[in-house]
């Protein structure tokens, strides 16, 4: 089995925090995961949103998550609950 990529460690990171806490990482915390500088903590955000995934993307003109399939990062009026607890919000 090949070991995962720059991209795949980066979305791993992505959605287990938004699965854990209901709101997406900085660039900072992903560099944090990941283990390198926070430029290329922002790059690797950058080349996870442009790498052709649907339903992924940033708030224009920002390096903030807007929304990561199949969640999103702002408050919408489809809300998501499991086991009584509501931190999510769906595209």
């Amino acid at each position: 089995m090949n070991s995962p990529t720059l991209l795949d460690k980066t979305y791993n990171i992505v959605i287990t925090r938004l699965i854990a806490t209901g709101q997406a990482p900085h660039y900072t915390e992903i560099a944090s995961g990941l283990g390198v500088p926070v430029e290329e903590g922002k790059k690797a955000l950058h080349d996870l949103m442009s790498s052709g995934v649907l339903g992924m993307w940033l708030f224009p003109d920002t390096d903030y998550i807007s929304s990561f399939a199949p969640f999103s990062n702002l408050p919408t009026q489809y809300r998501i609950s499991v086991a009584g607890e509501q931190k999510w919000f769906a595209q």
